[in-house]
């Protein structure tokens, strides 16, 4: 075979002598074709492409699935209607507000109030007209960012709440003091007005306010054994926006495993006394249409949930009291009953903070204060220092 493939590498030609012609050996003169770098770089580069490819295509779908759909902004093109009067604030910005009670400039009391998850400012005050009457109460109630009118804040915060709260108070010209009070979720914009704006606060009431799990103060037993008695989807949803918050939009739209309870309304999550408010509620006539969600749900109740559960800039058990001569007073009310905020945890706390008035009603659950006249109770508390008698 050795002389067949030499022959294979060879060309071959005829001598120019006629007389004698003679097949001579000629030597190759051409080269093969070489590849370029280029084309070397390339060939190098395909088997890392058929790595690096897929993998960069799963990351867009994930991207895609993680992320959440822009919000629809009151105003914009396509974005629902501006129906509310709203302030500019100073990072630009849109709060809407709604004002009730009594003439700002003839009123005693200025309260400024916090609305609860997935709500917004537009739900019915329960307190009395009489009562805002008899004490000349001057009611402020704001779309806190995200929700209803007011334009979402995809750096909200406990701080960020608190500065709203108070850039709202100047706009209005409320004057330097007023009271706040914050129901259920709104009780963590209450906690941050407590911690950044106190010297603006004539007094503050946070009504079954919401826990984190994750506060340093909490003995981990303590909180843990809390924490085990959430039904199991609530604890889920909380576990994924403390630990795992670029998850949350992902966990919080897939369709396989419950999560939020909250969200969701689960029945479980409502007390036997929940369950009369909620009948009560539901044979009045609906005359308001809750807004909630319409700019987008991630920017609302998933921004809420982030901004409660993930981790604070301070520590609640170690906030100064803001009254120390007894010039105004804060309250905690929670329902012993409540199986969303569990009392627990709400009497640790009012036992390192002596300084608040703590309030246990023993038959309520999460929303007693809707019923039964224990809105006017609080508020009274609030600013005549009047105590409730036990429900």
């Amino acid at each position: 075979m050795g002389p067949v493939r030499a022959m294979m590498r060879t060309h071959y030609r005829w001598s120019g002598v006629k007389e004698q012609p003679t097949l001579q050996l000629c030597p190759v003169t051409h080269k093969p074709p070489q590849l370029t770098p280029k084309a070397l770089d390339l060939g190098r580069m395909a088997p890392r492409l058929l790595v690096v490819l897929p993998v960069v295509l799963l990351g867009l779908a994930f991207q895609a699935i993680l992320q959440p759909p822009p919000t629809k902004r009151c105003g914009s093109a396509g974005g629902p209607p501006v129906t509310s009067p709203r302030i500019k604030l100073r990072d630009g910005r849109y709060l809407a507000y709604r004002e009730d009670g009594v003439q700002k400039d003839k009123a005693k009391y200025k309260v400024i109030t916090v609305h609860a998850f997935d709500s917004t400012k537009d739900f019915p005050s329960p307190v009395s007209k009489e009562l805002v009457e008899e004490l000349e109460i001057y009611l402020l109630a704001f779309d806190r960012a995200g929700y209803g009118e007011s334009d979402p804040n995809p750096g909200r915060s406990v701080k960020s709440e608190a500065l709203d709260i108070e850039e709202l108070a100047d706009q209005l010209e409320l004057g330097q003091k007023f009271h706040v009070l914050g129901v259920s979720m709104g009780g963590y914009t209450v906690w941050g007005c407590l911690q950044y704006i106190p010297h603006r606060l004539a007094g503050a009431t946070l009504v079954v306010p919401v826990i984190n799990y994750w506060w340093p103060s909490f003995p981990p037993e303590v909180s843990r054994q809390a924490f085990k008695k959430l039904i199991v989807p609530e604890q889920r949803t909380l576990w994924i926006a403390h630990n795992v918050p670029y998850l949350l939009y992902l966990w919080m739209t897939q369709k396989w495993l419950p999560s939020s309870a909250a969200a969701m309304h689960h029945p479980e999550i409502f007390s036997k006394h929940d369950m009369e408010v909620i009948q009560k509620m539901m044979a009045m006539p609906r005359t308001i249409e809750n807004k909630s969600r319409q700019q987008g749900i991630y920017e609302s109740i998933h921004r809420d949930l982030l901004v409660a559960f993930g981790n604070w800039e301070f520590d609640p058990m170690n906030i100064s009291n803001p009254f120390p001569t007894n010039e105004g007073s804060v309250h905690i009310w929670q329902g012993y009953e409540d199986r969303l905020v569990l009392v627990e945890l709400q009497r640790y706390l009012s036992k390192k903070l002596p300084w608040i008035q703590y309030h246990e009603v023993q038959e309520g659950g999460h929303m007693f204060m809707l019923v039964d006249g224990w809105t006017d109770k609080i508020i009274k508390a609030l600013l005549v220092g009047e105590e409730a008698s036990p429900m």
